[in-house]
């Protein structure tokens, strides 16, 4: 693991925090490159997707905490140190989707079709920060000679990432992308949960992100059922 990059005098680049910071610029610069193409703002879409992630990362080190509240009231002070790694990725898509939806509401411009826009990239930035974690060590899963799962799960979000832009390309209904993109990302948290040695398993075998991967696919079946079946 190389949590570290490189040290400049008293200052430290983190692994993590760099994927995060390239995964970040890689999905604007193509979201807003698509957002022309569709004759949207592109100012519009870099301030949506830099609140979302200012407000998703709170959210993914909020829910993180939380999970392992015994560890952080012992050591209050490792709350704010990122560079440690601890997120979860429900925590940022709940507080990062309900902060870009109330600035999309704020400008009065169609939810639905923005996430549409936006979330095939989304996707290519998770895959990237996934190196993050495999550089940082954190996500980690269980003692064996395969590949990491840092490593397949971000070959599975570069796989959603490829079936979302082909969907994208094709005529395809308003909110249909973003409830694919659940869908999908349900399956794979769900799966790739079985190789993971960090969470612990709270019910019938399965871990607390297996269960909100089970609730999310049930949400993004019935809404993709009900936008599929809309004329």
């Amino acid at each position: 693991m190389h949590p570290e990059i490189c040290k400049i005098g008293p200052i430290v680049i983190y692994s993590y925090g760099l994927m995060l910071v390239i995964a970040f610029f890689v999905a604007v610069t193509l979201a807003s490159q698509e957002a022309k193409r569709h004759k949207i703002s592109p100012d519009s879409i870099f301030n949506l997707l830099f609140i979302s992630f200012i407000f998703g990362i709170i959210g993914a080190r909020l829910f993180y905490v939380i999970e392992n509240l015994g560890y952080y009231l012992k050591e209050p002070l490792e709350i704010v140190m990122l560079s440690h790694g601890g997120m979860s990725w429900f925590g940022g898509l709940i507080l990062g989707s309900v902060s870009g939806i109330i600035y999309l509401k704020y400008k009065k411009i169609s939810v639905y079709k923005t996430l549409d826009l936006i979330v095939p990239f989304l996707v290519l930035g998770q895959a990237i920060g996934r190196i993050g974690c495999f550089f940082n060590g954190c996500c980690y899963g269980k003692e064996s000679v395969l590949i990491p799962t840092q490593i397949i799960s971000s070959f599975l979000l570069l796989v959603i990432f490829i079936v979302l832009r082909f969907l994208q390309s094709r005529s395809h209904k308003v909110g249909q992308i973003f409830y694919a993109y659940l869908f999908l990302y349900s399956i794979k948290r769900f799966l790739i949960e079985f190789w993971r040695a960090d969470n612990k398993i709270i019910f019938s075998g399965l871990t607390l992100f297996q269960l909100i991967s089970i609730a999310i696919f049930v949400f993004s079946a019935i809404n993709l059922v009900i936008i599929l079946r809309r004329k």
